[in-house]
């Protein structure tokens, strides 16, 4: 039942004065933010943006004031918690490099000092893949002295090497579908291919949280771009009906295609597609479905593929797939695959095959040597294992977050675990905390997310050890209580089905 019916999601609301007290918190900001640019204007405070020539004065502006006003007088007050340097494998830990600014975040200095071995908690390194171990990685460093690093061609011309051949059979059969194509940078996969498979005439529907790589897509294809509201089937097929109703404004011709375009899971929010409701609508309305598996292919499902073995659905019901490598096989690139006229037409008409370099054999070489021990086709079973751990480490996370009093959204099978912190102070506290407790997180705040829920987004992976984990959590209760972060007002018992009940007892969980 557990493969059909996956666990629910939570997206618990705050409580009002949390709600008051972000506007609030924005509304200062930016009144400070309007006082010393007064202070700028009249010559107190020293201008550090980028500002136009005196003699240029009479030109159309290059650097619009106001448009920058957010980056100058927010972002730069904060911008310390982004763009760390890291100078370490960034696997389970990793080494940051330690950076001062003098004038309040405008430049930065390196001390030459290094944090050594903090979590990382903020990679997408869902199945541990990188990894610097000599022994995983002796047939990567086979195939570049065979092949080199660059391939110097695109795959029309003289790019397709053998290895890419072999790549995407394994794709093919790892997915279950006929056919696959690969390309060299996962964004350019959906950015590139969309504008090839539907384009003027045609209209897509798009969740509103689909992410930037979808969007762009979407928008280059020209064709007629429909939001429906996240993961709502009543919205989705609302506009379905129109769409089969109405047709083209104006002409009320049909639609020449309809696009339905979802990710498995969503990056931001660690909500899972509803995948068989999708393809019902799907088969229902005679639409097309393209489905983003960035973040669920090898992170969720029995044996790690991806969402539609998670609801057991026949991967040929979904007309387009589409997933990256940079994650859970801690490679780079994406792939679609499908049917095998699908993937024959794009291999003619997509921007990232005709124009783009081909993937480096390395690389390609790290995706067959992940993708085969996932698979168990290596011999050993350490693949599903790994996919095993991550699903076990997520759902000990989730549940003792929650425990704690925490808000976080999101499926219990996704390894994407966002925390709400919503006040812009709170957020630039928790980060800055969190890495002086030597913990990496990524924080994630306006315009990536809605203005009044900013939030810590963790990624669980298979190589977090359960001591890492609870060292993670015994500091998230500190800070949760110093900052007054645990705003939920639901109350969770430790469920003893969803890990081993030694985990709950009272002495052990905070045993780093």
């Amino acid at each position: 039942s557990s493969v059909l019916q996956p666990r629910q999601e939570s997206y618990e609301q705050a409580p009002m004065y949390v709600a008051v007290m972000t506007y609030l918190g924005f509304g200062i900001v930016t009144l400070f933010g309007y006082f010393r640019d007064f202070l700028r204007a009249v010559g107190v405070e020293k201008r550090n943006i980028a500002q136009e020539r005196e003699e240029q004065k009479d030109f159309v502006p290059l650097y619009q004031d106001f448009e920058n006003f957010y980056t100058r007088n927010l972002y730069m007050r904060v911008r310390d918690n982004w763009n760390r340097p890291v100078c370490s494998l960034p696997g389970p830990v990793f080494d940051l490099m330690e950076r001062v600014s003098d004038d309040y975040n405008w430049t930065f200095r390196l001390t030459g000092r290094t944090i050594h071995n903090a979590i990382n908690m903020g990679s997408y390194n869902y199945l541990g893949f990188a990894e610097n171990n000599a022994d995983f990685l002796k047939t990567v460093a086979a195939k570049t002295q065979q092949y080199g690093v660059g391939v110097c061609s695109t795959r029309q011309e003289l790019g397709t090497l053998s290895i890419h051949e072999e790549l995407e059979q394994l794709v093919a059969s790892f997915l279950k579908v006929e056919s696959s194509m690969t390309f060299g940078m996962g964004f350019a996969v959906n950015s590139m291919n969309i504008p090839a498979i539907v384009g003027k005439g045609g209209l897509i529907l798009s969740d509103e949280l689909n992410h930037t790589s979808l969007i762009l897509g979407a928008r280059l294809s020209g064709a007629t771009i429909r939001v429906f509201k996240h993961n709502n089937m009543h919205s989705l097929e609302k506009m379905l009906k129109e769409a089969v109703c109405s047709g083209q404004p104006r002409t009320h011709r049909p639609w020449k295609k309809i696009l339905i375009m979802v990710e498995g899971i969503y990056s931001m929010e660690g909500s899972v597609v509803r995948l068989p409701e999708i393809i019902a609508l799907k088969k229902k309305y005679k639409a097309y479905l393209y489905l983003d598996e960035a973040h669920s292919i090898g992170a969720v499902g029995p044996s790690g593929r991806g969402v539609t073995e998670l609801f057991n659905v026949n991967p040929s019901d979904v007309d387009v797939m589409m997933g990256t490598f940079t994650k859970s096989f801690g490679a780079a690139g994406g792939y679609i695959a499908g049917k095998k006229d699908l993937v024959d037409y794009l291999r003619g008409h997509s921007h990232s095959a005709v124009y783009a370099a081909a993937m480096s054999p390395p690389v390609a070489e790290q995706i067959i040597r992940a993708m085969k021990c996932i698979m168990g086709s290596d011999g050993s079973t350490e693949g599903i294992r790994r996919v095993r751990q991550l699903a076990e480490n997520t759902r000990y996370f989730r549940a003792r977050l929650k425990e704690m009093g925490f808000i976080i959204y999101g499926n219990d099978d996704s390894p994407v675990v966002p925390i709400l912190l919503y006040m812009p102070g709170k957020v630039v506290a928790f980060a800055r905390e969190m890495l002086e407790r030597k913990i990496g997180v990524v924080v994630v705040g306006f315009p990536a997310t809605p203005i009044t829920e900013a939030r810590a987004r963790f990624c669980l992976s298979a190589s977090h050890s359960r001591a890492m984990l609870n060292q993670v959590l015994r500091h998230m209760n500190e800070v949760g209580d110093n900052l007054c972060l645990k705003f939920s007002r639901l109350k969770y018992s430790s469920c003893p089905d969803l890990c081993d009940e030694t985990d709950f007892d009272s002495g052990s969980l905070y045993d780093p």
